[in-house]
């Protein structure tokens, strides 16, 4: 198989940007299937899907990628909290370390999603006892989340399955000894 998307999500999120990674692979040599599901399917590329979970992901995740070898990975994912760049690349690094370096690492793509509503409840209790600026941020950044994954994380993840796919290319044709 050309393509196996594997994601866990827990809300919807991640399976949402999952579909949409699947419709964009080319050919018919590809599959997608959550992660507790997955038997023994191989692949030469994954695009890889999680949650955000504290900063990294689920360990059931971190126990599939850690037994990846020598394939390519695009890792993806989805976080409630948004818009601050090195939290996002931490994210990335934090998730991206389980992957054994026999692996070609091609990428991460992490966009917004919906959070649980028991989060905004531990806010709104945060807030009775202390009104803070930074509590007042939390439940904005929340309130931001409940419209992500949107249109335009879709179109984003579009963008990042054409750039995987160009490395993929060259990588394939570096391999074969085509001249471009």
């Amino acid at each position: 198989m050309d393509y196996l998307v594997v994601y866990i999500s827990k809300t919807g999120n991640t399976q949402k940007v999952a579909m949409k990674i699947f419709e964009s692979l080319p050919g018919k040599s590809k599959d997608i299937v959550r992660l507790e599901e997955l038997r023994a399917e191989e692949a030469d590329t994954y695009f890889i899907g999680f949650w955000n979970n504290r900063g990294t992901c689920e360990t059931e995740m971190m126990d599939f990628l850690s037994g990846l070898h020598g394939k390519r990975v695009a890792l993806f994912g989805t976080c409630g909290l948004m818009g601050n760049e090195d939290y996002l690349k931490q994210v990335e690094r934090q998730v991206a370390v389980f992957l054994p370096e026999d692996n070609k690492y091609l990428g991460c793509f992490l966009c917004g999603g919906k959070l649980g509503p028991f989060i905004l409840e531990k806010y709104r209790q945060m807030q009775a006892v202390s009104n803070t600026p930074q509590i007042r941020a939390l439940i904005s950044a929340y309130e931001d989340a409940m419209l992500h994954p949107n249109e335009q994380d879709l179109d984003n993840v579009c963008r990042f399955v054409k750039s995987v796919l160009k490395q993929v290319t060259k990588e394939e044709e570096d391999q074969n000894g085509v001249k471009r």
